[in-house]
């Protein structure tokens, strides 16, 4: 984790922790998800199904929806996510709350896709590019 260092490892960590707390009793795929904020900060969240399968939520869009209720606004420097064995990397929808996030601070998190072993890091715009974003209203 080479942008991050050992901040990464403790982003990755808290994923995973806020993983352990997801109610996915459908998918049976928890996922959990830790912001990283520029003082430092980290919100996780977690996924939360519902037994009307549309109304489930992401774990990035809890942490982000929960960094909003905070009063966060921007900021947002790294994202680490974790669903499994194998690195999980956020969903397209997810990307686009991240973005909105990223955006209102400037940035270009870091995301990490962790598995139970190996991350995978790459920057939220190389995962969403050409995203749109509050800037696209203003035309």
């Amino acid at each position: 984790m080479a942008d991050l260092g050992g901040d990464g490892e403790r982003l990755v960590s808290a994923a995973r922790a806020a993983r352990e707390t997801a109610y996915a009793p459908y998918s049976r795929f928890p996922v959990g998800a830790a912001l990283r904020f520029a003082d430092g900060a980290i919100v996780t969240g977690c996924n939360v199904e519902n037994a009307s399968y549309g109304l489930a939520l992401c774990a990035e869009a809890v942490a982000v929806a929960k960094a909003m209720g905070e009063g966060r606004r921007g900021g947002l420097v790294a994202v680490a996510i974790s669903g499994g064995a194998t690195p999980t990397a956020p969903c397209g929808r997810c990307r686009q709350v991240l973005h909105e996030l990223a955006t209102l601070g400037g940035t270009d998190p870091l995301v990490l896709c962790a598995g139970d072993v190996e991350v995978r890091e790459v920057r939220l715009s190389a995962l969403l590019p050409a995203a749109f974003g509050p800037a696209d209203l203003d035309r």
